[in-house]
């Protein structure tokens, strides 16, 4: 197989993939948690993860916050050393970990439970009968497919699907939240998108 050949069996796995996330209420529910919990209330969105996992959950906060929902990344292992003190009454805590068996972030929902007990939990993981899917409130289970790695290891398929969720629950929660480019300037001054955005506002 010659390298464009691979490169269309990449896509093509890795879009499959994509379309067969499964899609329920498990996603309804975990729009109205966020917006009844963070835009209503006050709190704001914990996310955290470890490794490739903990980057997609950083990127999933940073575009919450450009999109009108106050949103924090917690380093698990950090939290074990006093950085869980971010953690507020009314906070929603989403954890990304696609094997659903990182010891960080299990360990992470051990203190959760002791520090603030009524916390609530959205989980996306490759692995929906695992300790943490069964933990947390809401499971957005990506559907698990293998990795396109050629070893099979390396986070590649797993990260496409925890980003494409990531976006599912922004794009959602924006819509739920009648988000618009008014309040995205307001957010997101500097750069292409921040003058995009002013443009687009002062169209209205």
């Amino acid at each position: 197989m010659n390298t464009t050949d691979t490169i269309r069996e990449i896509l093509r796995r890795e879009a499959d993939a994509i379309l067969n996330i499964p899609v329920g209420d498990h996603f309804e529910r975990a729009v109205s948690l966020i917006v009844e919990q963070v835009h209503n209330q006050g709190a704001k969105l914990v996310a955290s993860g470890m490794g490739k996992a903990g980057q997609i959950a950083m990127n999933i906060a940073t575009t919450f916050c450009s999109t009108g929902i106050p949103a924090v990344f917690l380093h698990p292992s950090e939290a074990q050393h006093g950085d869980l003190g971010i953690l507020q009454e009314g906070d929603v805590m989403l954890l990304v970990s696609n094997s659903g068996r990182t010891r960080e972030i299990l360990e992470l929902l051990d203190l959760t439970a002791r520090f603030r007990p009524n916390t609530r939990t959205i989980v996306i993981t490759g692995n929906k009968d695992s300790e943490l899917a069964r933990r947390a409130d809401i499971c957005l289970y990506t559907g698990g497919a293998p990795e396109v790695c050629p070893l099979g290891l390396t986070p590649t398929t797993s990260t496409t699907l925890m980003t494409v969720i990531g976006d599912i629950l922004v794009v959602n929660t924006m819509k739920a939240t009648q988000f618009d480019s008014q309040q995205y300037a307001l957010r997101h001054h500097g750069g292409y998108l921040g003058q995009r955005s002013r443009e687009q506002s002062e169209k209205k």
